[in-house]
């Protein structure tokens, strides 16, 4: 039986904490998507006063350079943009346990160096919070489980503009990738 990853070992990921999805009138805003700022914040101000490892990932293309992703979503995200700007209160503290992570698709893992990050840190396990549930915070806690990672999504941090599918996903996640603890239970995780 593997024993318990402690804080060192775990590591909160903040996925598109962006304007784009929490400023009202940019592409991606929706209403809900400001609920979930108070309990990312709760377990970002815990992950910053223990020894967990905090990663920023957050999704910017390059300017003026043609991206996969816009065949199905208008240009977005773009390095230097308003709506690739983090939320006030939420921007990097960078130093050696807190670091950011720049992303091109849905997943915080695919063609980034996430996984080789966690891993040279000790990380075992990730709690993973921000928006879309159904989109980038489902492909990011696959490709966590994928890679071995024990993956938390806290119910409180994470919320779509479709709600049954935000539902689907936490079902998912819960049966199949990990688990979809309180906001108090996450908390724990990161004392």
């Amino acid at each position: 039986m593997t024993t318990p990853p402690t804080t060192a070992q775990t590591a909160l990921v903040l996925v598109d904490v962006i304007a784009s999805f929490y400023r009202p009138l940019e592409a991606n805003y929706y209403p809900d998507a400001p609920l979930t700022l108070d309990p990312i914040h709760l377990l970002l101000d815990q992950a910053r006063t223990s020894d967990a490892f905090i990663v920023h990932a957050v999704e910017r293309h390059r300017a003026g350079l043609e991206d996969f992703e816009f065949a199905k979503l208008p240009r977005h995200h773009q390095e230097g943009s308003a709506d690739a700007a983090y939320v006030p209160g939420f921007e990097p503290v960078f130093g050696p346990r807190e670091t950011e992570v720049t992303k091109r698709r849905f997943s915080a893992f695919y063609a980034t160096d996430l996984d080789l990050l966690l891993r040279e840190q000790g990380i075992r396990r990730v709690v993973i919070v921000g928006v879309k549930t159904n989109v980038c915070i489902r492909a990011t806690a696959q490709d966590a489980f994928a890679g071995g990672f024990e993956v938390l999504v806290p119910r409180e941090t994470t919320n779509s503009n479709r709600p049954h599918l935000a539902a689907a996903s936490l079902e998912d996640i819960e049966r199949y990738m990990g688990s979809v603890p309180t906001l108090d239970e996450a908390l724990d995780a990161l004392r």
